[in-house]
């Protein structure tokens, strides 16, 4: 599997002055996690879809983005709570991926999926 440098391949959109404004740092580090293919769209027969991401830290959270939500905690600290960032990094890179197509992409049943939420939430207790 070959790689490329996160600044040659997003550049243009990374150096867009609006792009930097509104995210800062966190643009750079979410589009690390779209070079690093860091995110998994998983879709269910229903229509139910979740985005689970990869952290840098080696973590996996989960996103919602159909209602804008990230199981991390820096979305429930910073986006939440004292309001001064509109997302996390996780939540940007599902967008970012989304815009690019670069998510991969994984089938499950129903239940299947609700096992996968239902795990994620007795790992936050």
């Amino acid at each position: 599997m070959w790689s490329f440098s996160v600044d040659a391949y997003y550049g243009p959109v990374l150096h867009h002055p609006r792009l930097k404004f509104v995210f800062g740092s966190s643009a750079v580090q979410a589009l690390d996690l779209v070079d690093r293919q860091s995110i998994t769209l998983i879709s269910s027969p229903s229509g139910r879809r979740v985005y689970q991401v990869l952290g840098s830290a080696g973590k996996t959270y989960t996103c919602l983005a159909s209602c804008h939500y990230c199981s991390c905690p820096a979305f429930a600290f910073s986006v939440l709570w004292k309001s001064d960032s509109l997302l996390c990094k996780h939540l940007l890179a599902v967008y970012l991926s989304q815009v690019t197509s670069t998510c991969q992409q994984l089938s499950v049943s129903d239940k299947q999926l609700t096992d996968i939420l239902l795990m994620e939430k007795t790992h936050e207790a």
